[in-house]
């Protein structure tokens, strides 16, 4: 008999509950509900929180969000008994967290807190890559009303402190790439990136030992100095300028400082931009913590000597008939690429180089001699690392990366060899590469003593000597 009657009011309710639903006018199913909350909250000594995944007019994911999804991660998995697994995209593996309407426990300084997972299913089917309008996420934290203080002042930035850590320390490092404009879409997004999963450390990178480390000082200086730049009023961020001749390691020390910092890699392709604001609109969409590259900077697009080119040219204009003007005009029209040297500086020191804070820019460049001298003043590019012929020190790196000895009797001539001739790390690390198996130590080391004679003999010349013929030539060709 109580069976019976408890099944029956429960019925009852739930009738009478859908008529009230469907047939009670909106705003006064409001009205019951708003006095039914303070009637419960009366008697109901907890508060609530919510939050909502997306948030804002254009739907934006909440940062809140995310950070309480990562927090509550790895609780879940042991306190949660209902789960839900999520494929990383970039990987094999599997995220846990607790499954929709789960609970789970928290504490913090003795106060006891409840977390929930929950969602608001839709009304009616749809289709749609974005979730519906009456779909949503959300968590929801639930407290006692006498520490709604603590909860709110110190509990919530912690958690999403501790939230943000641990993504930064989960997260796949990407390398990403610029698309071009004409691709950007709700589909296709400005940035197409792969998983960052370069070896290169200090270590392995053949620099002579105090150079490397005062590099590794100064980007350490600059990843802990917020508080520093913030002090002085300057954006969070520096510029490097690698340069020298090509196989010197430049890509390489790229991708040792990005693993050092644990930063992402923008690599940012000048010539798949149409204009600045293009430009700009990259640059807004990248991440703090990152590195922007633009690799043979002089070789990228016309914007070295940009400003003697401009005086040129209105001479050059004022001697052409109007028919070859405007030929020429219609030409210029056509040129893919219209990034100009004002809108690269103004990406790296102008108002728009404050976009995500935390930002290394590098440009790479074989002769430095060729670029804008105001593209590479103090303050745009702040340190100026030139990657050299392979040394020694550099050398000895090398042999303990691929021969994995410290020292060998024909090292001193290897040395002096180093010391006449010019030859790249990257050419002395192929001549210690074993061409077959079982090529031992003295074999290898023998065949690079024998194509250091040969490039000495070959009649290379250093780099000093290399700038001055390579500017001879310039020097004629505008005589010419």
């Amino acid at each position: 008999m109580a069976t019976f009657t408890f099944f029956y009011s429960t019925a009852t309710f739930v009738f009478i509950y859908a008529m009230f639903r469907d047939h009670f006018p909106q705003h006064l199913q409001d009205d019951i509900q708003k006095y039914g909350r303070k009637l419960v909250n009366f008697a109901y000594p907890y508060s609530q929180i919510t939050f909502d995944e997306f948030t804002g007019e254009y739907m934006r994911r909440s940062e809140a969000f995310a950070a309480i999804e990562n927090y509550l991660s790895d609780k879940s998995v042991v306190s949660a008994k209902r789960l839900k697994a999520d494929a990383v995209k970039d990987g094999q593996s599997l995220v846990l967290s607790m499954d929709y309407h789960e609970e789970v426990a928290d504490e913090f300084n003795g106060i006891k807190v409840w977390w929930s997972s929950n969602r608001t299913t839709p009304r009616s089917l749809q289709f749609s890559v974005f979730p519906a309008v009456d779909e949503k996420r959300y968590y929801k934290l639930t407290f006692h009303n006498r520490h709604k203080q603590i909860i709110t002042e110190s509990y919530l930035a912690w958690v999403m402190n501790e939230g943000k850590a641990i993504k930064q320390n989960n997260r796949l490092r990407k390398l990403y790439t610029n698309n071009p404009s004409k691709d950007w879409n709700g589909f296709n997004p400005k940035w197409s990136y792969v998983a960052f999963e370069h070896p290169a450390s200090f270590d392995t990178l053949a620099m002579d030992a105090n150079k490397k480390q005062e590099i590794i000082n100064d980007i350490n200086k600059f990843k802990m100095g917020r508080d520093y730049y913030q002090s002085i009023g300057k954006a969070w961020k520096r510029g490097y300028l690698l340069y020298g001749p090509p196989g010197t390691g430049k890509s390489t020390m790229i991708a040792a400082m990005a693993n050092h910092l644990e930063y992402d890699v923008y690599d940012l392709e000048l010539t798949a931009i149409k204009d600045n604001t293009e430009l700009r609109r990259l640059l807004i969409d990248t991440s703090g913590k990152s590195i922007l590259v633009i690799e043979d900077i002089d070789c990228s697009l016309d914007l070295m000597g940009e400003r003697e080119s401009k005086k040129r040219k209105i001479k050059e204009d004022s001697d052409m008939d109007p028919i070859s003007k405007k030929v020429k005009k219609e030409m210029e029209e056509t040129t893919d690429s219209k990034v100009t040297l004002s809108g690269v500086l103004n990406c790296v020191d102008g108002l728009w180089s404050s976009c995500g804070g935390e930002r290394i820019i590098i440009f790479t460049t074989n002769y430095i001699e060729n670029l804008d001298p105001a593209l590479i003043r103090r303050g745009r590019m702040d340190l100026l690392i030139e990657m050299p012929f392979c040394c020694f020190e550099a050398f000895k790196v090398l042999a303990k990366n691929y021969l994995k000895i410290n020292s060998h009797r024909l090292f001193k001539q290897i040395g002096g060899l180093l010391g006449k001739t010019n030859m790249t790390p990257a050419d002395v690390a192929e001549n210690l590469i074993p061409k077959f198996e079982g090529e031992n130590v003295e074999l290898r080391l023998n065949r690079l003593i024998e194509a250091l004679k040969a490039t000495k003999n070959g009649g290379a010349c250093r780099p000093n000597q290399k700038r001055k013929r390579r500017n001879s030539n310039l020097t004629n060709k505008k005589k010419k």
